[in-house]
């Protein structure tokens, strides 16, 4: 059975850093693009940044320049550093990636959430 498991939220001062991750285990054949989804109380949930499997990126204008995805391939895991983190960034935080079970056929996975909190 595939999983994405995340980790790496908390409470933090504003201005300060946090880094997430999420690991994918289980049986499968390759991972395509990796994400990192938010989402705050009564609202959509966000995409903030996407991570092909090259390692070409893309953030959403509300996080650019001061979160960073990247990933492990070999460890099947994506990242994402964050840093100058402001008050509104306080959401749970989701990865989702396409996962290749078989060669052919992929699947959307998400992974639990974890809560980031930036408050003093």
């Amino acid at each position: 059975q595939v999983r994405l498991v995340e980790s790496g939220g908390g409470l933090v001062r504003p201005g300060g850093s946090l880094r997430l991750s999420c690991a994918a285990s289980g049986s499968f054949h390759s991972i395509d693009d990796m994400k990192w989804v938010r989402q705050t109380p009564g609202n959509e949930r966000e995409l903030i940044a996407t991570i092909t499997p090259g390692g070409s990126a893309s953030y959403a204008e509300s996080v650019k320049g001061r979160l960073t995805i990247s990933r492990d391939n070999a460890k099947n895991t994506v990242y994402l550093q964050m840093a100058g983190l402001k008050p509104e960034d306080t959401a749970v935080y989701y990865c989702n990636a396409n996962i290749y079970v078989t060669v052919l056929n992929s699947v959307n996975y998400w992974g639990q959430g974890t809560q980031v909190t930036v408050s003093s």
